[in-house]
């Protein structure tokens, strides 16, 4: 598999994943290795376009636009000043330093780019994490998983055609009709039925009017934990539980889920949930090519272990970021948690690491600040914790305040991508967008 970059002498720096970590870093790398000719950046990913992943829960509810938010890789790499490469890695040769990446196929199966292969002077793995359904029965055939932009199509699409099909049949509804179930009550199950309390009524007010939203649609959370969102403060949980229930939410935790039917869902305890639509979002894991890929030490959810350095255990000149790190997290026993804020702090870091690399200086530790968690539960509310120097400590917010600040770390992602003023454009092109278009997508 010969490369197809043409020979270079300038260092070799390859990025695997476009997610909001590996995108940022291969941009700002851009920006000053590769606009000043000091070195050849190049991106791999299978996507064509990028979606900052904490959106994904409003993309498939339909209150945010896939279109309007999402950022072409092709247009990035021209304007930040590195090259973007269509494409899957498939695996590593890590004694002749190259990336091997799959062929790429259409929706009719033709081939768009062959298998290929990259050399690289430094890697950077960055390709992020996807659900883990744990070989449940009939997840992978019937729930879906909010992992990437089609994903959150392919489930706004169903939910459509779920309320069209149910506003003109002349037939009772049948017991799973306009019923969704979330698996898994952590942030992403929980903000997606918040989110698909509001859209679904508004999608109803648009000419549907043979939906009662309150008395048809049915949101339930299924959570094998004790209480939902388990990985946060039981205080914010609480909170959480509180404004769902509010909504009209049914939440059941402590139960475990032990297979997906095309009617619904089949719990340990021998209770079945009537569902229509499934989403999968219990457990995550890195993708399955990882799994101790030419040598390198992985952990039984596919993460690359690192030091603290960000670099691979077995090979100083391979680093790893984000969800598909296993990264040391200081003063804890645990990793640094798969969070957009440490992603970023990684890509903030790299940027500075690739070039200490390079030039042969010794290498930074990583140190994660952990700002606190914020919980989007649609229009109604937010909740969530502020941590560090803002809040000297830990400090509970929510309402309106704590609305702003998850919209700001969206804005701040977009910061990191484009600057000041482009964002600034864009975020007024979308308020302005706003009063012009329905309320929510509807097909």
């Amino acid at each position: 598999m010969d490369s197809p970059s043409v020979s270079s002498t300038l260092p070799r720096i390859v990025i695997v994943g476009g997610g909001a970590g590996g995108l940022e870093l291969a941009t700002r790398l851009g920006d000053t290795l590769g606009r000043r000719g000091r070195a050849e950046i190049t991106l791999i990913e299978r996507g064509r376009s990028h979606l900052w992943k904490p959106l994904l829960h409003q993309a498939a509810a339909g209150t945010l636009g896939i279109d309007d938010n999402e950022l072409n890789y092709l247009a990035q790499s021209t304007w930040h000043h590195f090259k973007y490469r269509l494409g899957a890695m498939e695996g590593l040769d890590r004694a002749g330093r190259r990336v091997l990446v799959a062929p790429t196929l259409d929706e009719d199966g033709r081939e768009i780019v062959p298998r290929s292969s990259f050399d690289y002077d430094v890697l950077v793995i960055a390709v992020g994490s996807q659900n883990n359904d744990f070989g449940t029965p009939g997840a992978a055939e019937y729930a879906i998983a909010l992992d990437t932009p089609e994903d959150a199509r392919r489930f706004h699409k169903r939910l459509v055609n779920a309320c069209i099909a149910a506003n003109t049949q002349t037939t009772p509804l049948r017991p799973e009709q306009l019923k969704v179930v979330a698996i898994g009550a952590g942030a992403t199950g929980v903000e997606l039925v918040a989110e698909l309390h509001n859209s679904t009524r508004v999608l109803a007010a648009y000419g549907l009017d043979r939906i009662d939203p309150e008395r048809d649609v049915r949101l339930s959370l299924v959570e094998a934990a004790p209480r939902i969102l388990p990985a946060l403060s039981e205080r914010l949980s609480a909170a959480a539980a509180t404004e769902l229930a509010k909504l009209g939410v049914q939440m059941h935790t402590g139960k475990r889920v032990t297979a997906v039917t095309a009617t619904g869902v089949q719990t340990a305890d021998g209770d079945f949930l009537p569902a229509e639509l499934v989403v999968w979002a219990a457990g995550v894991k890195a993708p399955d090519f990882l799994r101790d890929i030419d040598g390198l030490e992985t952990n039984r959810t596919n993460q690359l272990i690192v030091l603290p350095t960000l670099q691979t255990t077995r090979d100083g000149r391979i680093f790893a970021m984000g969800d598909c790190a296993a990264c040391p997290w200081e003063g804890h026993t645990g990793n640094v948690p798969p969070r957009a804020q440490a992603a970023h702090q990684q890509a903030s870091l790299l940027v500075s690491q690739v070039s200490r690399q390079l030039a042969g200086k010794p290498l930074q530790d990583f140190r994660y600040h952990d700002f606190g968690s914020l919980v989007s539960l649609g229009e109604h509310s937010t909740v969530g914790s502020l941590m560090g120097g803002l809040s000297k400590g830990s400090m509970f917010i929510e309402g309106h305040f704590a609305r702003f600040i998850y919209w700001l770390l969206y804005r701040m992602h977009l910061h990191a991508l484009h600057g000041f003023w482009k964002t600034a454009f864009l975020t007024l092109a979308r308020l302005i967008s706003r009063t012009t278009e329905p309320r929510i997508k509807l097909h």
